[in-house]
């Protein structure tokens, strides 16, 4: 009886087909209605953030996505230091023409331990941002790792959304990745995404892994 329920138990296929497509056309109109009404763009400002895998993941998928309609693009590495990964590798050597990619970073904080060093690294980052979103060519910027410069305070919240609000393109996509991103942020952005951490295989004893992890 899969598939089946009270009602349509003792109907037969053809009935069963044809209420499937009534119900399916219903579903057909009615979304086509809501998509009549979503005419509107606009550059958007995405953050991605929470505890789980996947946020920068995510965000160099969207900039795949540019570099495959042809469209210019940017990546600019706020934490992260130079160990090379699959997606620096790959838009270095066949896309390095349409998608700037600039590493900014020296690694996470515990590893330079040098707080003046790590403030002047994140501030150099976020003149190079502002140079390539304010460059209306490029209709995605990606901000790797920018939430976690945010939380230390090595640039200002305040001043990233000022200037986004003040100067961004009207059709520029700005992505801003990292962990416990500042409410102020998430106010202003037009669309958020928490990745919630279900199980890890870090916690098991599984270190980082090529193709997975970078």
């Amino acid at each position: 009886m899969s598939g089946r329920d009270k009602i349509t138990d003792g109907m037969s296929e053809e009935d069963l087909n044809a209420r499937h497509s009534e119900k399916m056309a219903k579903k057909k109109a009615a979304r086509e209605k809501i998509m009549a009404t979503k005419t509107g763009e606009k550059g958007l400002v995405i953050v991605h953030t929470g505890k789980g895998k996947g946020k920068s993941t995510a965000a160099f998928g969207m900039i795949f996505r540019h570099i495959a309609h042809g469209r210019k693009c940017a990546v600019v590495q706020f934490i992260k230091g130079g160990m090379a990964t699959g997606e620096r590798n790959l838009i270095e050597e066949r896309f390095s023409d349409i998608c700037q990619f600039h590493t900014l970073g020296e690694g996470f904080t515990w590893e330079t331990q040098d707080k003046a060093r790590d403030i002047a690294m994140a501030e150099t980052a976020w003149e190079k941002a502002k140079e390539l979103i304010r460059d209306e060519s490029n209709t995605m910027v990606l901000l790797d790792e920018i939430n976690i410069a945010l939380r230390y305070d090595y640039i200002s919240v305040s001043d990233v959304v000022a200037f986004l609000e003040a100067e961004k393109p009207a059709m520029t996509h700005v992505v801003l990745t990292g962990r416990n991103a500042a409410e102020e942020l998430i106010d202003f952005a037009d669309l958020v995404t928490e990745m919630e951490m279900v199980k890890h295989p870090f916690r098991s004893g599984i270190k980082a892994q090529i193709g997975v992890e970078y």
